[in-house]
């Protein structure tokens, strides 16, 4: 399956997988993270039930506090 992650296409995921499952994979699974799905923004509540499929399209962005 091809999905876009950051704007970079990527293959080696197998179809379907959840986003919680790609956050793992990428070791983001520990890390606070707002994901979008093909422009819509996911609680972290859906993380496990939103299925990614052929041509996806996500944003992940790393949650960051500083002064």
């Amino acid at each position: 399956m091809t999905i876009t992650i950051n704007g970079k296409s990527n293959s080696t995921f197998p179809s379907p997988i959840s986003v919680s499952e790609l956050l793992e994979k990428l070791n983001l699974s520990k890390i606070p993270v707002l994901v979008e799905v093909d422009q819509t923004a996911l609680l972290p509540r859906e993380h496990s039930s939103t299925l990614l499929v052929e041509g996806s399209v996500i944003e992940i962005i790393r949650v960051a506090a500083g002064g």
